[in-house]
């Protein structure tokens, strides 16, 4: 069952009487569901991605209007307890800081459960607001941890709560018979391109990390290289799994990194100027000091070009030491940049990204050596969360 309080339709697309879950609202999904769960009656409301439109093309969902929608999230705690919801659950795709502002501002909610920056947390972060307090819990991403929430409801209300984040180590576990047998239904027409080996790998190719990872560079590399760019940019996207020493990069390992629906690979002329301009918005997008400014993800994964930035400084002024081939990036001159994942139309004829970077690949054969183009950090002390290298 899919729910999400915050999609609604655009004004154009609701005179045009476009499907909704509710024509009045105009929202385009169910917003809650009440379940009975050990003899406590749940409430659990939906939360979509409010940056859909924004991060994502939006001529692909031009009739949804999406948004936090604060106010609309209050009227749904309100509604599932007036129906005599004992439990209220948040399923958020917010993304933590957002998840913390929201349950900060958003009264009745009992516990977010959140993804979408795909934080594993050891334990919730108790948030308190004008009705009580919330628990923001946000349990990693690719099945590695599964949290447990278990909640002693007394005299209709939450009185206490006992937290486990179990890791998954899936290698012991037995798989769905049902569900094994579904995948490999679904893999069959494809599973032969899907294995084909394009290349092997002598390090760990990963994708998280703030700045980059070893994934990425892989892909930014491949761009510079096929596509004849002086740079590369790649979204920071947090998805995909990682590929260990001596394993073979399949096709179906690339398209794990690499596999949406608008994955043209561009090849543009910017100024130096506006490529400082590209990369502080980024930045900001990421850093701003007010959740409702991030919108999740993690910096831009740059290839072919040095930088220094200040997570702390105020926007435009973050990035610092721009430097291509050893030289600095000229505000005046044009350089050529490579990229993919734009959220523009972008013509037929462009190269899909995963082919460029599977020609790299092939090419290549082994791929080691790898080394991640981390940015120089500046302004950060006392964060456990960070390495400086």
């Amino acid at each position: 069952e899919f729910l999400a309080q915050n999609v609604v339709l655009t004004e154009d697309a609701a005179f045009d009487d476009k499907p909704a879950f509710d024509q009045d609202s105009g929202q385009v999904f169910k917003p809650y569901t009440l379940r009975e769960v050990n003899g406590a009656r749940v409430g659990i409301i939906g939360q979509a991605f409010p940056y859909t439109t924004l991060a994502n093309p939006r001529y692909m969902i031009e009739d949804w209007s999406f948004g936090i929608r604060e106010q609309q999230c209050q009227a749904m705690v309100d509604a599932v307890k007036a129906q005599g919801a004992q439990v209220v659950v948040v399923l958020s795709h917010n993304g933590m800081d957002v998840d913390l502002k929201m349950a900060s501002r958003v009264t009745g909610i009992d516990v977010v459960l959140g993804g979408h920056t795909h934080d594993g947390m050891p334990a919730p972060s108790v948030v308190g607001n004008a009705g009580g307090k919330t628990l923001v819990i946000n349990s990693g991403s690719n099945g590695k941890f599964l949290s447990v929430v278990d909640l002693d409801v007394r005299d209709g209300r939450v009185a206490d709560y006992r937290f486990r984040m179990l890791p998954v180590f899936s290698n012991l576990l037995a798989p769905d018979p049902q569900m094994a047998a579904l995948i490999e239904r679904k893999r069959e027409p494809f599973k032969q391109q899907l294995e084909e080996i394009l290349a092997t790998t002598e390090t760990t190719l990963y994708r998280r990390g703030n700045f980059i990872g070893t994934f990425d560079q892989v892909i930014v590399d491949a761009l510079i290289e096929v596509r004849g760019a002086d740079l590369a940019f790649s979204p920071g996207f947090r998805w995909g799994t990682s590929v260990l020493p001596g394993d073979p990069i399949t096709v179906e390992r690339l398209m794990d990194q690499t596999g949406i629906t608008y994955a043209k690979s561009t090849l543009t002329e910017m100024s130096g100027e506006t490529i400082k301009l590209v990369l502080e918005d980024i930045a900001d997008n990421l850093f701003n000091a007010d959740p409702y400014y991030q919108m999740g993800g993690d910096m831009v994964r740059v290839g072919g070009l040095r930088y220094a930035i200040n997570p702390s400084a105020a926007i435009g002024s973050r990035l610092s030491d721009l430097e291509l081939a050893g030289k600095p990036l000229e505000p005046t001159r044009t350089y050529k940049v490579a990229g993919w994942a734009s959220v523009n139309p972008q013509p037929d004829d462009l190269p899909e990204i995963w082919d460029v970077v599977a020609e790299y690949l092939r090419d290549r054969k082994v791929i080691r050596n790898v080394v991640a183009n981390v940015p120089k950090v500046k302004g950060i002390t006392g964060n456990p969360g960070y390495l400086a290298l």
